[in-house]
């Protein structure tokens, strides 16, 4: 069974035993449990068993573990300007949450 879910504002093809990166879920310490309850889509492997709804599913839930919060690749941001001599270079690494997706509870 695979499931389109919404969190943060992205939305991500999930299925049982995935693992996904996504931004970093400040709440959750590393380790424990975090459910999804934004569930867009429901469908099985062929397509053919699909639930949506507007905006959300309401008794389907996806459970999912916090497996890290780690810190991304480096990302570098340069400004410039023509002939006027101005150029500034800035980088920053972004925060990330790794979650294991376990279950997909179709209520």
């Amino acid at each position: 069974m695979y499931a389109v879910i919404d969190l943060q504002g992205h939305q991500y093809i999930i299925k049982p035993g995935d693992k996904i990166v996504v931004d970093r879920l400040n709440a959750v310490e590393e380790g424990q449990d975090y459910e999804v309850d934004k569930i867009l889509m429901v469908f099985d492997e062929e397509g053919k068993d699909v639930k949506i709804w507007k905006p959300y599913l309401d008794k389907v839930k996806v459970k999912a573990k916090v497996l890290e919060h780690t810190k991304g690749e480096k990302i570098h941001v340069i400004k410039f300007k023509n002939k006027n001599r101005y150029s500034r270079k800035i980088g920053f690494r972004p925060y990330y949450t790794i979650l294991q997706i376990e279950n997909i509870v179709n209520g």
